[in-house]
């Protein structure tokens, strides 16, 4: 009875690890290896999503990408990466939900 009360508690305690674990991975971080002075300004990115409908509240540096945190257009409040070199879309996420991935990113 007791070993099975302990395969029972460690069962729960590693599906619980898995289901807390999976939503910070599933957007995972994104890399670009763009050199600094191949970088448009920030600034300029932030133009770009504002005259596009954007709402932005901030935007970084994050593994050599843009890192936007934001509302979109249509209302979603959103975290995006963009290539800091053209400005191009790689990720867009919500909450953990993948809402735009660049294919082969």
């Amino acid at each position: 009875m007791k070993y099975l009360m302990i395969a029972a508690g460690l069962a729960a305690a590693t599906t619980g690890f898995a289901l807390t674990a999976t939503p910070a991975h599933a957007t995972g971080k994104m890399k670009c290896d763009v050199k600094a002075e191949d970088r448009k300004p920030m600034d300029a990115l932030e133009a770009k999503l504002v005259e596009e409908g954007w709402q932005v509240r901030k935007v970084k540096l994050d593994g050599g990408c843009y890192e936007v945190y934001g509302t979109t257009p249509d209302g979603d409040r959103v975290e995006a990466y963009f290539d800091p070199a053209n400005f191009e879309k790689l990720l867009v996420s919500r909450r953990g939900e993948i809402l735009f991935r660049k294919e082969g990113r």
